[in-house]
């Protein structure tokens, strides 16, 4: 059994109660097929973190599967769900946590749209204000990367420094995203789905239109910053 304290103990039951439930929007949403795609989420307090089982049924989730790993991705021992295998995906969420500690979630899923644009190694231009607001330009292809060791992590984290989007499609593979926590990466997987399914109708139609860059950065810092916040000197 693990001993990292109480708070800390405390903590990775919290972050296995979220992760197991959050797997269950990426069903909700229609962003995954059978056991594909997956959720970690960072433990506050320890380099720790908890991702989903390998091959597992999304019905069959629950707290007590999911597995805890060190950030090098290895399976800590003697904790519940240990003796399964941890998603095929471990080693790049292990990188992205040691090379991006502000970062809490991330979210792996095989997005029908936005895949579709991870397959032909196209950035989604930022042409609608939900992208604007949410990723604040553009949502960036990363490069391709086999799958098994940390190349995949690298490859986000190369792509995303600097950049304010939350999302990258890796090459040939399909949308990462990143946020706070896991429910802030997952809701950014589901909007980076949202605005791929959208701009490719869009396209469809005609020339897409560009946003202006002030515009763009105008809309971002809004949403942000002021969005949803209570009016200054309003009661709390």
């Amino acid at each position: 059994m693990s001993s990292y304290g109480p708070q800390v103990e405390v903590a990775i039951a919290r972050v296995r109660s979220d992760i197991a439930k959050l797997h269950g929007e990426l069903v909700r949403n229609n962003l995954v097929v059978w056991t594909g795609g997956n959720v970690s989420g960072r433990v506050p307090g320890a380099d720790l973190f908890v991702i989903k089982p390998s091959g597992v049924d999304y019905a069959e989730l629950a707290p007590e599967n999911m597995i805890l790993c060190d950030l090098d991705g290895v399976v800590i021992p003697g904790t519940p769900g240990a003796e399964r295998s941890p998603s095929s995906d471990t080693a790049a969420h292990a990188y992205v946590y040691r090379n991006m500690p502000d970062i809490g979630g991330v979210v792996h899923t095989h997005s029908a749209y936005a895949t579709a644009w991870a397959a032909r190694g196209e950035a989604i231009p930022c042409v609608i204000t939900a992208m604007a607001d949410e990723f604040g330009g553009d949502i960036p292809v990363g490069p391709f990367a086999i799958i098994g060791d940390d190349s995949i992590g690298r490859g986000i984290v190369d792509t995303l420094a600097g950049h304010r989007s939350r999302a990258v499609l890796m090459q040939n593979h399909g949308p990462f995203t990143i946020g706070t926590d896991a429910r802030d990466a997952v809701k950014a997987a589901v909007m980076v789905e949202d605005v791929a399914r959208t701009v490719h109708l869009a396209r469809q139609g005609g020339e897409l239109v560009p946003i202006p860059q002030a515009a763009v950065d105008s809309l971002f810092n809004r949403y942000q910053n002021v969005y949803g916040q209570a009016p200054q000197g309003a009661l709390q």
